[in-house]
């Protein structure tokens, strides 16, 4: 986990973004919304690239990316040392699709078959599995409107935090798991601006941020 804390002590978090687009606006104002967090919002390849030699003093890696097939080269390079130094991940929605030909990535989500299907705009009632955990305490069950995913959800090696009984989408929303030396929390939820105003859910992503970065 890095050491290298802002000047104000706020978590400093490497936001990953490609492969899929998105609402600018809305997405940045979720961090924008966040004393917290000092957020850093960039495309994979300048992530990867790394040309202000960054890396090492992030807290936190959020992915939001939904490249496809394998990674290419230089970002297989550095994807692979992920969990090595212990800087939390975050794998947030259509990151979690990310590289559905890479066993590492299945790995890091875990989730081994990794075939979907989606539909926009889904009512859905968010459950609490897990109430006393950092990420989810005192957050009561609530009501949202995202894209659901019809897919396999993680297995009995995460920790279950979010579920939902939705017809049509996977019923672990959310849940946490240890890989290598690296807190991840992943997390379904986050197709657009229905979603990102939601207050449970920007109080989910700020929790999960500290929690990925040991703070709470």
């Amino acid at each position: 986990m890095s050491t290298n804390q802002t000047d104000n002590g706020s978590i400093k978090v490497a936001v990953i973004t490609g492969g899929h687009f998105f609402d600018v606006p809305g997405f940045h104002a979720i961090f924008r919304d966040m004393p917290q967090v000092d957020s850093y919002i960039q495309l994979e390849a300048n992530w990867a690239a790394d040309i202000g030699q960054a890396l090492d003093t992030y807290d936190v890696f959020l992915f939001y990316n939904m490249p496809r097939g394998l990674p290419e080269e230089r970002t297989r390079r550095v994807l692979e040392k992920l969990g090595e130094s212990g800087q939390g991940i975050f794998l947030l929605h259509h990151a979690i699709l990310a590289y559905e030909q890479w066993p590492f990535w299945s790995d890091l989500v875990g989730i081994s078959d990794r075939s979907f299907g989606y539909d926009h705009e889904q009512e859905l009632s968010v459950q609490i599995a897990d109430p006393a955990h950092p990420i989810t305490q005192g957050i009561e069950a609530w009501q949202m409107v995202d894209e659901t995913y019809s897919m396999a959800s993680a297995g009995e090696d995460s920790h279950h935090l979010l579920t939902t009984e939705h017809a049509r989408s996977m019923r672990v929303l959310g849940w946490t798991r240890q890989f290598r030396n690296a807190r991840v929390f992943c997390y379904q939820s986050g197709h657009d601006n229905l979603t990102y105003v939601d207050p449970n859910f920007r109080k989910t992503i700020l929790r999960g941020i500290q929690w990925c970065a040991g703070r709470i």
